[in-house]
């Protein structure tokens, strides 16, 4: 994934971009870059490595300008360098673009583009794209705008697109397909982002763009288009995240802020839904579709990364306490494949942002065959939330480390309800089980919070193991999932090489690997 910022309004754009990109630095940082209309002029300044790399080479140049968008990359295709890093220019150098997501079909386009006498000065599908768009808009003596719904209707892929141009010099051109996009509303200006944290500090108001719109961005007008130039109507929504949600509040990095904030992301959870003195749980989203979830023949969990291993932690729960059968799918993997899905079939979508490409596309085609979707994501309005029939958000607030911590267990807290409501409703549990477990669930903050406590003791463990070069993760039952969550974590970010097995295997294979 990498990070897109744009702004235009009356305030220098340059500062709000920078900044942005420092906000969304956790999406991608082997290269960043901005673009800004300076007089009618397009100006790049681009910089393999992090935003301060980026600023320390721009220095003292001139940065002046009202309107101008920035990318923070996280490579696909092209190796991380100055001249593969966003923005790209149009071969013409009148047009600049910032995208995120990746062009399946980018070879065949460039192909094209060869043939015509195109010239290429990076390696990325970018590039690519934005010289199609060019191609189009040249030939067809258009608009860019019209241009780039003309070129999305060949294109295959995911995408988020911003678009500046000479020609408009207040104006930036977006779309969207599979990649998330906010906008954010104020007095005068706009505020473009992959997600919220660029724009909290000047608006709370923002609308999220969906798949195949188009935005056309004013400083005093934004207007959303389909791919077939019908205007739409903005939905204006009032965001609830606090500035200080997106903060280190003095911790080094946001990832440890993040841990030491389960034992309150988990209670706020649980929050309001559980009721262990009167034994109770209150899920309006479950309980509206509580016949359908019981009756179902089986549940296919789809989810990617994290989400994915949270969903298997999940197949045991819901297997044991609701004696329902259940399936779990990678979501990259199950888009691609022609599986059997029947009606009444309960698919449940599990995503942190809600905006995972390769999830939000399974439960689209699983929702034609006539089964019901239901979404387990942190953020909220996001578009698989949008997209479900019902569900539950886990309220974890803003994750901003690029390793999911928080954003898990409070999964699994939401996960672990719903089993405990459905196999309670069934029958499945016991009123005694059932009272049992609520008051376990409802002593998980506190027991975090002692582990916390306790850090120094894990910090012990970690200096005594941190040259080892290889890592074996083993656990039984619910832990083995917790085994390979551990052994992706410890890749995600110390790069060593780590790999969990069910413990019983331990024996057919990998002991060979132990010296």
């Amino acid at each position: 994934m990498c990070g897109i910022v744009g702004y235009t309004g009356t305030k220098q754009a340059y500062p709000i971009v920078i900044k942005g990109l420092k906000r969304l630095e956790y999406r991608g940082y082997d290269s960043a870059g901005i673009a800004l209309q300076q007089n009618n002029h397009v100006t790049i300044y681009k910089k393999k490595g992090k935003v301060s790399d980026l600023e320390e080479s721009i220095g003292t140049a001139n940065v002046t300008g009202t309107t101008g968008i920035g990318h923070t990359r996280w490579a696909t295709h092209g190796e991380p360098n100055d001249r593969n890093a966003h923005p790209h220019f149009s071969s013409s150098g009148k047009i600049a673009m910032i995208h995120n997501g990746i062009i399946e079909n980018y070879l065949q386009l460039k192909s094209e583009l060869l043939s015509k006498g195109y010239t290429f000065k990076s390696d990325t599908d970018t590039e690519v794209l934005l010289n199609f768009i060019e191609e189009i808009k040249t030939n067809n003596n258009c608009s860019l705008e019209e241009a780039l719904r003309i070129a999305l209707k060949r294109v295959t892929g995911a995408y988020v697109i911003l678009m500046i141009d000479n020609e408009n010099p207040d104006t930036i051109i977006a779309a969207r397909k599979g990649s998330p996009l906010v906008i954010g509303v104020g007095k005068n200006e706009h505020f473009l982002g992959s997600d919220a944290s660029p724009m909290l500090e000047y608006t709370k108001e923002v609308v999220y763009v969906n798949d195949y719109e188009l935005a056309i961005v004013k400083p005093d007008e934004l207007i959303l288009k389909n791919l077939g130039n019908e205007k739409l109507t903005p939905y204006v929504q009032k965001l609830d995240i606090e500035l200080a949600a997106i903060e280190k509040s003095g911790y080094n990095h946001f990832m440890l802020k993040e841990i030491f904030e389960q034992p309150t992301t988990i209670f706020d959870c649980l929050r309001g839904r559980l009721d262990a003195i009167n034994g109770t749980i209150t899920m309006s989203g479950i309980q509206q579709y509580a016949e359908q979830i019981i009756n179902a023949n089986r549940i296919i969990i789809i989810a990617c990364g994290t989400s994915w291993h949270a969903g298997l932690v999940a197949e045991y729960i819901i297997e044991e306490l609701c004696r329902i059968n259940v399936e779990v799918e990678y979501a990259s993997e199950f888009r691609y494949r022609n599986p059997i899905i029947n009606e009444g079939d309960v698919i449940l979508a599990i995503s942190q942002s809600g905006e995972t490409a390769d999830t939000l596309v399974a439960i689209e085609n699983a929702k034609t065959k006539g089964a019901i979707i239901l979404g387990i994501v942190n953020v909220v309005g996001s578009s698989i939330a949008r997209a479900s029939h019902a569900g539950a958000y886990t309220h974890a607030g803003p994750e901003i480390g690029v390793a999911s911590t928080k954003a898990f267990t409070a999964q699994l807290s939401v996960l672990m309800m719903i089993a405990l409501k459905i196999g309670y409703l069934k029958g499945a549990l016991s009123e005694k089980r059932y009272r049992h477990l609520l008051k376990e669930l409802d002593m998980v903050p506190e027991k975090a919070a002692w582990i916390l406590n306790h850090a120094d003791a894990i910090k012990a463990i970690a200096e005594k193991y941190k040259d080892a070069g290889d890592f074996l993760y083993l656990g039984r039952g619910y832990n083995f999932a917790i085994a390979l969550e551990g052994a992706l974590k410890l890749k995600e970010i110390s790069y060593i090489h780590a790999e969990g097995y069910p413990a019983a295997e331990m024996k057919h294979g990998p002991i060979a690997l132990v010296d």
